[in-house]
This record gives structure tokens, C-alpha cells and sequence, in this order.
């Protein structure tokens, strides 16, 4: 085992044996402990779990919020339900789904919101994150506020990260079913996957919070990134983890690219897709190392972009040099902190 050196200097050292590899990620993990928000972290390569470590907040086996991590796992939900037929596509419109009343009093326009335009973030509706989620989270009805928000762009057009319209999404998508998102996501993904599905916050309406606030363990997030890393059997169609990976939007506020329900980038020189939860719960996917990381962090408190930059170097320039991957040429940084 190499002797115990600060992260930026495991970061700097040449190639390591796999012995030496070894004793360089116990050192990571060992040194991300000092993140005062960070409660635990799961490894996960060739389907192995390799390492997990507790640092504070709930046993390993509690479920922990894993905020809008739970977007990503919509998206899962999403293409399981085209691929049954429950919906016709990603161009399909999104309103017919919800009933005559879903939108009374809203703007016409939102009879061209479709699946795909919900999936990523371009309804054009003012957001209901950010400032906005008060607002939304306090509504009678968060469907009916977030369809009659004032739009800020057209249908298709500009990014606007928006809790509100996934959870439009999910009701459509449970309407459509005629069923529960726990149940869907219970039969869809959590039975085949292997991994309890635990209700989560429901709105006033009665339905489950679509896009965030639902409650999975470590192990669970791992089990959909494999599921995800070997091309979605048995669970999620094929097809769908190619599509939901092609980046189709970049956040206007971070410049990160956004596909259906997933952040992409690279690290490394790599081609990473991430699942991100306020407060930094992270599910992290890297193909070329067959690797599948899950990060959890306290879930309320300020936000706290220092805590999330941290997140992304301990995976780019902690758990993945110390696994061997060499540096990407330039050593240029490329995971940015989504807002």
C-alpha cells in the first residue's frame, strides 16, 4: 500500500500497480471524509461494489433523498413506458395525458409541451426551481401552477431547469399508466433491478413527486447506473440508454450538456453521464471504466456549490486516478456544477 498522501498529491503520481492502485483509493476515500457534507460513498466497477464508505448521516442502509437525482430515474420510467406502449414517444403532446382540466386558464402554447420537450428541461415555461420553488412546492395543485407559469421561451426552444415540469411529466406518465409512480417504479425498475422502492412525498393531488424527492440507498442508484452502463437489460430498453446519453441541451447557466434526464460530460478524457441531486447526491456512470459511482450528501441546508465542485474532483482527479485512468491531455477540467 502507498503511504497516505494528501488527494492533489495521489493525483499527480505516475501509473500504479494494481496493488498501489488499491492503496490509493482507500487514500481518497480516507481524505473525502473531511467533506463536512459528504455521508457516504459507493464504488462500483465490473458489477463489484469495491469500496463503500459511511461518513455521517444514515446507515448505508437507510434510503437517503436523493433529490433530483430522481429526474434521472423519471427518465428510466419514461422510456419503459414507451417501450410498453403506456406512450407514444418523445414527440408525443404532453396535455392531452393530463385531462381537460390539467391547464384551464394556461397559455395555448402548452398544447405543444411534448414528452421529449419535458424530458429536457425545454417546455419554455418560467422555471420552478431556483426562485421559483417555493412558489410551486406550496401550490394546491403544483401541475395546474406550473402549466400556467408565463412563458419565458417557446416550446423547444431554451433550457430551463425546472422541477415543475417533471413532475407534469410524471403525472402524465402515471395518468397515462393508470397507476402510482411508486408502482411503476417498483414494477419497472426496482423488481428487476433488485432494489426496494420506498413511497416518497406526495403533491396535495395525491400524486408522487415527479423528478425529486424520492428515497433510494447507495446500492439502488448503483444498481440503475449498471443497469444503465450495460446498455439497460433488464429493465430499461436499449435504445432508450442510447437516446437518454446523446446530448441534446446545454445549461445556460453552467454550460453542461443535458440528455434525456442524464448530465454528460467527460472527465479525464472519458465520456461520463451523472444523475444530480440538490445538496450532492450524485450517481456518476464512466463506460470506459466499466465504473459506477454514487455519492450522498446532506440533502437540505444552502446550497453549496464548493461541496458539489469537490464531489466532481473526487471523482475525476480522486477515485479515477487512483484507479488508473491517466490524465485527459491539457489536463483540462470538464464536469461543471449544474444549477
Amino acid at each position: 500500500m502507498i503511504a497516505r498522501r494528501p488527494l492533489l498529491g495521489l493525483l499527480a503520481a505516475p501509473a500504479l500497480s494494481r496493488a498501489a492502485r488499491a492503496g490509493a483509493l482507500d487514500d481518497v476515500l480516507e481524505e473525502a471524509g473531511s467533506l463536512p457534507r459528504l455521508h457516504s460513498v459507493t464504488v462500483s466497477r465490473d458489477g463489484r461494489i469495491i469500496a463503500e464508505r459511511r461518513y455521517r448521516g444514515p446507515a448505508l442502509e437507510t434510503p437517503h433523498n436523493v433529490k433530483s437525482a430522481s429526474k434521472t430515474v423519471l427518465s428510466a420510467l419514461v422510456g419503459c413506458g414507451i417501450a410498453r406502449g403506456v406512450l407514444q414517444g418523445v414527440d408525443q403532446p404532453v396535455l392531452p395525458l393530463l385531462g381537460p382540466s390539467a391547464a384551464r386558464g394556461a397559455d395555448p402554447r402548452v398544447a405543444g409541451i411534448t414528452v421529449g420537450h419535458l424530458l429536457t428541461m425545454r417546455a419554455g415555461l418560467e422555471r420552478t426551481s431556483g426562485a421559483g420553488y417555493g412558489g410551486w412546492a406550496a401550490a394546491r395543485d403544483p401541475v395546474a401552477y406550473a402549466l400556467t407559469r408565463p412563458f419565458e421561451s417557446e416550446p423547444g426552444g431554451a433550457m430551463g431547469y425546472s422541477t415543475g415540469a417533471t413532475h407534469i411529466l410524471g403525472a402524465a406518465l402515471s395518468r397515462a399508466a393508470g397507476r402510482s409512480l411508486l408502482e411503476l417504479a417498483r414494477d419497472w425498475l426496482g423488481g428487476p433491478l433488485g432494489f426496494a422502492v420506498p413511497p416518497w412525498p406526495r403533491d396535495p393531488q395525491g400524486r408522487y413527486i415527479g423528478g425529486n424527492d424520492m428515497r433510494l440507498t447507495a446500492r439502488a442508484l448503483i444498481r440503475l447506473g449498471e443497469c444503465y452502463r450495460l446498455g439497460g437489460a433488464p429493465a430499461v430498453p436499449a435504445d432508450w440508454v442510447r437516446e437518454s446519453w446523446v446530448p441534446r441541451v446545454r445549461s445556460p447557466w453552467s454550460g453542461q450538456l443535458y440528455g434525456y434526464g442524464w448530465w454528460i460530460g467527460r472527465a479525464r478524457g472519458m465520456p461520463v453521464s451523472f444523475a444530480w441531486g440538490y445538496g450532492g447526491q450524485m450517481l456518476y456512470v464512466v463506460p470506459a471504466m466499466a465504473l459506477t459511482v454514487a455519492m450522498l450528501s446532506e440533502a437540505d441546508g444552502p446550497r453549496d456549490r464548493p461541496h458539489q465542485a469537490a464531489l466532481h474532483a473526487l471523482l475525476e482527479h480522486g477515485l479515477l486516478a487512483a484507479l488508473g485512468a491517466p490524465a485527459a491531455e491539457g489536463g483540462a477540467e470538464s464536469l461543471v456544477i449544474p444549477d
